[in-house]
């Protein structure tokens, strides 16, 4: 197979769909790999290094788009590069479509087989090629909180850690999986005084258990969310459901309630943001302020990260994109039902439930799709 891994063109987006050691393995493989020259630079990656491993560096991105079988990315097809996929063409990477009915429209309307980083499961029922981002996401977002909360920048002019005679940051979790586990190990160490809320009580016993009581966890009712959003320095938002629009569980009535200059960290942005008033924003701009209360809603977080979260994420995908060029896309679905389940669109037809249910268009299922 002729594998082609386009420069990432999202703003300031330096991630690369495949590193040297990911072309390196393909080659062995018996694929051929392209890559367009200076889409590893952001990550520390240059052609050289491709074409020690095999690869063969070209010299535009429609090239890669229009000679190779299968394309291998991080973010989702910006509008210029939807136009060159085509019927027939694999698609592998990260796509949100829940909240994209643009993008959802393209991907239809060219015909590519489009599989989702985000949407592949693992036996355990998580989601193996979103955790790395979701990690990388969340220890980024008490910096980026910490940073946000500095009052040059509109917040409250609050230390995360405090100093010896003030308090620290009350730092609230909303959602107790991969992000904002990751997120309350690193706002605890930075000394900040921490609670998780979740509707699971199994995941509050497990943070309990493996925080030792150095984070408060709370049971995610309604009443429970609203005050504690009230007290908060900072909120970060780290809830998901596979696929789906995240649910809005802050609203802009309850940012009136806030403190004046707290922080809200959106992590869910991806999928649509799970605060009334987020909106996706860049590295360029990553922050504005609705009612006082600053906002933090950068759509690509671990981009600012490039090479860690390019190593991570090229860790996570490797074995799958190995086998969907072994042995084609159909065959290994049809043997690995979790990567089934990344399946999103094919041949102009949706195919994943919760993204149908979120743009109200009718799903084929991915069974039926590979003719099982």
């Amino acid at each position: 197979m002729l594998i082609g891994c386009p420069k990432e063109i999202k703003n300031q987006e330096y991630r690369v769909g495949m590193t040297p050691a990911a072309a390196r393995e393909a080659v062995a493989n018996g694929h051929e790999v392209i890559i367009e020259t200076g889409a590893g630079a952001g990550a520390g990656f240059g052609d050289t290094l491709y074409e020690a491993a095999g690869a063969r560096i070209v010299a535009t991105a429609a090239e890669v788009f229009e000679r190779a079988e299968m394309i291998v990315k991080v973010k989702e097809p910006q509008a210029a590069e939807r136009a060159q996929l085509r019927e027939g063409q694999v698609l592998f990477t990260y796509l949100h479509l829940a909240p994209d009915p643009e993008q959802t429209r393209d991907l239809l309307a060219s015909g590519v087989t489009a599989i989702a980083y985000e949407t592949v499961t693992d036996s355990r029922g998580g989601l193996p090629l979103l955790a790395p981002m979701s990690e990388v996401a969340g220890r980024l977002a008490p910096q980026v909180g910490a940073w946000a909360l500095q009052k040059a920048n509109g917040g409250r002019g609050v230390l995360l850690g405090g100093v010896p005679g003030v308090g620290p940051a009350e730092v609230v979790v909303i959602g107790g999986g991969v992000v904002g586990t990751h997120a309350a190990r690193v706002a605890a160490g930075m000394g900040a005084h921490v609670t998780v809320l979740d509707r699971s009580l199994d995941r509050l016993r497990y943070l309990d258990d493996v925080f030792g009581g150095r984070i408060g966890t709370r049971y995610a009712s309604k009443a429970n969310t609203e005050e504690l959003v009230a007290q908060a320095d900072m909120v970060v938002g780290a809830v998901l459901i596979p696929g789906a629009a995240a649910p809005k569980l802050v609203t802009r009535k309850q940012l009136s309630d806030m403190k004046p200059g707290a922080v809200v960290v959106d992590v869910a942005i991806d999928q649509g943001g799970c605060f009334e008033t987020s909106r996706a924003t860049t590295h360029d701009d990553p922050i504005y302020i609705v009612d006082g209360i600053v906002h933090y809603c950068v759509a690509n977080m671990p981009g600012a990260v490039a090479r860690s979260s390019t190593i991570a994420l090229g860790n996570a995908t490797l074995p799958f994109l190995i086998a969907l060029a072994n042995k084609g896309w159909a065959a290994a679905c049809r043997d690995d039902p979790h990567l089934m389940a990344g399946l999103n669109t094919h041949k102009g037809k949706l195919t994943n439930f919760a993204v149908g249910q979120a743009l109200e268009i009718d799903v084929l299922s991915p069974k039926l799709a590979l003719g099982l």
